[in-house]
């Protein structure tokens, strides 16, 4: 199975799960996702998943000055996300639920 397809359906909520622990700009964004397993999310899909959480005000930003190179952008869950996260949990619980009974209950007849 290809697991890029089923990161699709999921970067949203896993991408609230993160900055609900702490806020972050994009690349560490994608550095805590591959961290946690997801291996192979790109570094474009969160960047724009991060700009459309933002756009449907589940997140908010900040700019925050480095030293070190160009301003970082950084993305915090508000009210809204958490809302979405809630509810998205729900969803995701359900439908995983239901597939692993699927794949673990026993075989239907043909």
């Amino acid at each position: 199975m290809d697991a890029s397809q089923l990161l699709k359906g999921v970067l949203d909520v896993a991408v609230l799960a993160v900055v609900r622990d702490a806020d972050g700009y994009g690349y560490d964004v994608v550095r805590r996702l591959r961290a946690a397993g997801l291996d192979e999310v790109g570094d474009a899909s969160v960047y724009g998943t991060l700009r459309r959480l933002y756009q449907a005000g589940a997140l908010t930003s900040y700019v925050v000055p480095s030293d070190e190179g160009p301003h970082r952008k950084y993305y915090a869950i508000n009210d809204r996300g958490r809302s979405v996260l809630e509810d998205s949990t729900k969803t995701w619980r359900t439908f995983a639920d239901t597939v692993d009974g699927l794949l673990t209950g026993p075989a239907v007849a043909a």
